[in-house]
Formats: C-alpha cells, sequence, structure tokens
C-alpha cells in the first residue's frame, strides 16, 4: 500500500491497482486525482473539497450525509458506516467539526479508517476505537491547538504518523510542528512535503 501526500489536508492510497483519494481540497494539486477509483470526503469546507476539480469525475463521491456539497452527488455517510471502495474495507467515525470559536462552525465531519489501519479524522481530533498502523495527523488550523494534535498522536500510538492540514504554516512554523509531533509521535513520525509517498 503506498501513502502519497499532497498539499494540505489531501491523500491518495493506492493499493492493488487502485486508487483511493481523500479530502481533494481547493489547495491540493489536481494529479492526486488521476485515476481516482473513489473519493472520500470528511466535510463541506473548501479546504477539503473543490466540486470544480471533482466534476465530470466517474469515480463515486462519499461524504457526511448531513455535508453540504450541492454541486456534487455523494453518497452520504454517518458515523459507524462500513463499506468498501477503491477495494478498501473503510470505517466512517466521529460526526462533527471541531470547533474554532463560540461553537462554529458546527458541520457534519467524517474521519475515516481505511483498511483497517489508516486513519484520516478530518477537521477534528476524535480517538478512533481500535489501533492504528498509520495517523495521518492534523497539524495547524483555526480549530485546532497543537498540544491538541500532540495528544491524539500520543493516544494514537501507531506506527507511523505523517502531519497533514499543513497548508498554511510557513517553514519556521513547520520546523516547530515537526519537532513537537516527532516527540510526541515517536520514531515513527516522518513529515511528507506535496508529492511525497510513504509505501
Amino acid at each position: 500500500m503506498r501513502i502519497i501526500k499532497y498539499t494540505h489536508a489531501c491523500v491518495r492510497i493506492e493499493h492493488a491497482g487502485q486508487v483511493l483519494v481523500i479530502d481533494p481540497g481547493v489547495w491540493s494539486e489536481p494529479e492526486a486525482l488521476a485515476g481516482a477509483d473513489a473519493i472520500l470526503l470528511t466535510h463541506e469546507h473548501a479546504d477539503h473539497v473543490d466540486p470544480a476539480k471533482l466534476a465530470g469525475l466517474a469515480a463515486p463521491i462519499y461524504a457526511p450525509a448531513d455535508a453540504k456539497i450541492p454541486e456534487l452527488t455523494v453518497t452520504g455517510l454517518v458515523a459507524g458506516a462500513e463499506f468498501t471502495a477503491a477495494g478498501l474495507d473503510i470505517r466512517a467515525v466521529g460526526g462533527r467539526h471541531a470547533f474554532i470559536h463560540d461553537g462554529l462552525p458546527d458541520c457534519a465531519n467524517l474521519g475515516y479508517i481505511v483498511a483497517g489501519g489508516i486513519y484520516h479524522p478530518g477537521d477534528s481530533v476524535h480517538l478512533p476505537d481500535r489501533p492504528i498502523e498509520t495517523l495521518l495527523v492534523p497539524a495547524h488550523a483555526g480549530w485546532l491547538k497543537l498540544t491538541e494534535a500532540l495528544d491524539l498522536a500520543a493516544a494514537v500510538r501507531a506506527r507511523r504518523t505523517v502531519p497533514i492540514h499543513d497548508g498554511q504554516i510557513n517553514e519556521r512554523g513547520l520546523g516547530s510542528v515537526n519537532y513537537w509531533l516527532g516527540l510526541s509521535a515517536g520514531a515513527g513520525y516522518r513529515y511528507l512535503a506535496p508529492g511525497e509517498a510513504l509505501d
């Protein structure tokens, strides 16, 4: 299985000749979607979904049932849903987007556990209910304190931890985030620049 990180929260998973793409937002590179067999959207915000990039694709698109993405036809999901997409078993977890301020935003957000071991939480720090092999940990956001990301990485104790949701961090900030996440996640921590892969 190959995991390729693209800008911000977009991740491409290649396995057995099939391609699953999670959260191809406005900042992600179009090539992330090349040959996609299925697309997972964690929620409706533009940094996670770019309807213009997805329009006309033949691949099925899965998103929270309550997500407001009128430009796209999606298969709506709820927390606890289990299904197969791009040949991979997937479980939807969580339910709501983390708050930034004063209870906003309040929209549906699902994290996805892929193939029983890769976890993409979207815009949340929802703790999965099973062991995780590869944690895709949010690194920076208006809704996130770095200590929450560190706590998620420490609690999950994944064999491999890769930061996502980092599109708004400059190089100095990224150095600091990588230092702290590396301490919290341990030896399995690895930063991937856009386009880099984890095999």
